[in-house]
């Protein structure tokens, strides 16, 4: 019975090191990166801080899903990509424009996924994409609220509602597990 309880032991310890494992490793990046280097001690050292960050600091792992889609990942990425530059110079029409911008709105969006993984990716990308940024997260009911500018009437806050919710649905189809991806799809 203990030596069953020893290989549950085990194998919870090695699940959670495998889930901590990327954020492991983007500590470790990120030390590299402000060291401006790469040599055997920055990769030791950041090892070092990256665990003792980790063990501090606790935050609850992060729940992954374990699937990668790379065909939806590159579509998503292109998306992404065309998405930053279209909206670049919608704001910059709008900045330039003589009227400038009259009209802003804060939208709540309703996001199908109830993962906490999904919810920040999909906040970070329409914060990254001009034009909006994500002002709060409720996560208990995954709703974000955005404020996004030059929308005047509903029917372009509904159009910002749904480009969310594109955007949620093209990284749940990258990256996310079957359960999200079958809540996106109904």
């Amino acid at each position: 019975m203990t030596e069953l309880r020893g290989s549950e032991v085990r194998k919870r310890i090695g699940w959670r090191l495998w889930q901590q494992l990327p954020l492991l490793v983007a500590l470790v990046v990120l030390w590299m990166l402000l060291w401006g280097t790469v040599s055997w001690i920055s990769v030791l050292s950041g090892v070092v801080v990256a665990i003792a960050v980790t063990r501090v600091f606790y935050l609850p792992p992060v729940e992954l899903s374990g699937r990668l889609n790379p065909f939806w990942l590159l579509v998503f990425l292109c998306r992404f990509f065309f998405d930053v530059v279209v909206a670049s110079f919608q704001v910059a029409g709008q900045a330039f424009r003589p009227r400038g911008v009259r009209s802003n709105a804060v939208i709540a969006v309703d996001l199908v996924t109830v993962s906490d993984f999904i919810t920040t990716l999909t906040a970070i990308t329409i914060s990254l994409i001009p034009g909006s940024l994500v002002l709060e997260v409720d996560r208990d009911r995954s709703i974000l609220y955005l404020h996004a500018i030059g929308v005047e009437s509903v029917e372009e806050a509904e159009r910002v509602r749904s480009k969310v919710l594109s955007v949620e649905r093209a990284i749940v189809r990258a990256i996310g597990s079957a359960d999200d991806v079958e809540r996106t799809r109904a």
